[in-house]
């Protein structure tokens, strides 16, 4: 009995023992797979790409040849470019491959919805190289430019498929910016990136600012150097994986062809380059910051001319520029023009429109929490005139700003947005419009502009563009179109106002408008000149 209740223990001994040994074993082939993952991250022979087209919609079902949009669908955390949200050890987490498969059948077409054409910059970088430095500070440059951009690893929803979107997001944004750095070469999925890049700027014509971080253009394209070393490394290691040698052709045609291309080297102090890049950026997506001004202008090149001459001139120095006339004479029309042909060249602009409206509803500080709002981000900043003063006074002082204060009729309104040089760096510019002269006396502007009444032959074609939509009115209506435009006595808005009324109109409602006219100008005309004349001294 003993001996057979001995023998029942040592079965049970011995099957423990086996367990715990299987157990073991299988734990260390597991740790070996993981480990030989993260060292390189390319186990599968799979991992061919798919171009983007111009009508991309984020994402597409695959051929069993074709197996991705980005990358590998076995790449693990390891092998990033641009994370979709980051582990403790700064990797990027990527889906499971089932989850990769469903993508390209068409599962997440709504989540490459989602980016759009939300994005005007797409940042491809490798995020141990330079995800906390510079790649960090070029991506607060260009937010803090106004600039949307692009960054996985703070836009892509932890755990959702990156494919579609990312994709999406590279086709879909107007500038494509890759950050080269030594080990940019040692991630397919910066590879994969770069290969839809270049295809994107072939194909839909977009943007490539490639920056040269650390590494020569030539070692990238001939993958030469350290980059060339850190490169064929990889590719050694691959290759004994018999990964697909077209994959690896795509990136070297990449690489080569980026190398080509105009672009940025970090040879120097960093904060410098970012400023480049940013006021690079704002160059190329100029419109986005350009004010609205009609299409119809007519004679406002030469005033702007005037006026930039002297800007240009004084470019280190903070300038306060102002333009005066009556109201309806088209100051703000002008005033937007020089905006936009200055805006490129700041990153910090805010233009504040009907400031005598605004600060009788609102309050000074309204108009100071919008001005705070434009050039550092921050909402409801200060709750009383004082407090915005003293806040603006001190924290643009390292701005370099352009700001446009429209329609301005109280020296208090200048004292509480924009008081003197000081509080600006050098650099910035100021242009305020005013119907009143006085003020930009007392504010102690350096330039003054006094717009003047259009003449004649400006006068009957802007009437003629609102009127007729052409240059010149049909002769049948000619001498009673030169009647109604010398009524206007050059101003714009009536031009504009009558030029609009009158269009299609029959020779019967011309000729009632004329009378009217004699008697009482329009509304809209007449309210301007109202403001005017309440501007005016007793005298």
């Amino acid at each position: 009995m003993h001996r057979l209740i001995f023998g029942h223990s040592f079965v049970e001994l011995a099957a423990v023992i086996l367990l715990l040994g299987l157990a073991f074993y299988f734990l260390n082939k597991k740790k070996a797979s993981v480990h030989g993952n993260t060292e390189d991250a390319d186990t599968g022979t799979s991992g061919s790409l798919t171009t983007p087209k111009k009508t991309n919609s984020g994402g597409s079902s695959s051929s069993p040849t074709e197996t991705s949009n980005i990358g590998s669908s076995s790449s693990p955390a390891t092998d990033t470019s641009v994370g979709s949200s980051s582990s403790p050890t700064g990797t990027k987490s990527i889906a499971s491959s089932s989850s990769l498969t469903e993508a390209n059948n068409g599962a997440s077409s709504s989540l490459a919805a989602s980016t759009g054409n939300c994005y005007e910059v797409f940042l491809s970088f490798r995020g141990p190289d330079t995800r906390k430095g510079f790649t960090d500070h070029l991506y607060n440059g260009l937010l803090d430019a106004g600039i949307d951009v692009f960054r996985d690893d703070d836009e892509l929803p932890q755990g959702e498929n990156i494919r579609p979107e990312l994709l999406a997001a590279i086709t879909n944004s107007k500038i494509l910016i890759p950050i080269l750095s030594v080990n940019y070469g040692t991630s397919s999925w910066c590879l994969d990136e770069l290969v839809n890049i270049i295809d994107c700027k072939n194909n839909n014509g977009q943007i490539v600012l490639p920056i040269f971080y650390k590494v020569k253009p030539a070692d990238v394209g001939h993958q030469i150097g350290s980059f060339g070393e850190a490169f064929h490394k990889r590719e050694s290691r691959l290759l004994e994986r018999r990964f697909d040698p077209t994959i690896l052709k795509k990136w070297k045609q990449a690489l080569l062809e980026v190398s080509t291309l105009k672009g940025y080297k970090a040879a120097g102090y960093e904060a410098k380059l970012v400023n480049s890049v940013v006021r690079k950026v704002l160059s190329e997506l100029k419109k986005k910051f350009e004010l609205v001004v009609s299409e119809n202008l007519v004679g406002i090149d030469s005033h702007v001319k005037n006026v930039l001459e002297f800007v240009e001139n004084k470019s280190h120095a903070t300038l306060f520029v102002g333009i005066h006339g009556m109201g309806g004479i088209g100051k703000t029309t002008l005033a937007k023009a020089i905006y936009n042909k200055l805006s490129n060249q700041f990153e910090h602009r805010s233009f504040i429109a009907d400031i005598r409206e605004s600060w009788k509803r609102n309050g000074i500080h309204y108009l100071q929490n919008q001005l705070i709002y434009d050039i550092l981000k921050r909402e409801n900043e200060v709750r009383n005139d004082d407090e915005g003063t003293k806040f603006i006074s001190s924290k643009f002082k390292d701005k370099r700003v352009l700001i446009l204060l429209d329609d301005v009729d109280n020296i208090i309104q200048l004292k509480c947005l924009v008081g003197n040089r000081d509080w600006f760096s050098s650099g910035s510019r100021i242009i305020i419009t005013t119907i009143n002269e006085r003020i930009l006396e007392e504010v102690g502007v350096d330039y003054t502009y006094d717009h003047k009444e259009m003449d004649k032959d400006q006068s009957l074609l802007l009437f003629s563009k609102h009127a007729f939509r052409k240059d010149s009115p049909p002769r049948e209506l000619k001498d009673l179109t030169c009647e109604v435009v010398s009524k206007t006595g050059g101003l714009p808005l009536s031009l504009v106002v009558l030029g609009s009324l009158l269009c299609g109109k029959k020779l019967a409602f011309w000729r009632g408008t004329m009378e009217k006219l004699i008697k009482v100008p329009p509304k809209e005309v007449r309210e301007k000149l109202r403001i005017s004349y309440e501007a005016l001294d007793y005298e």
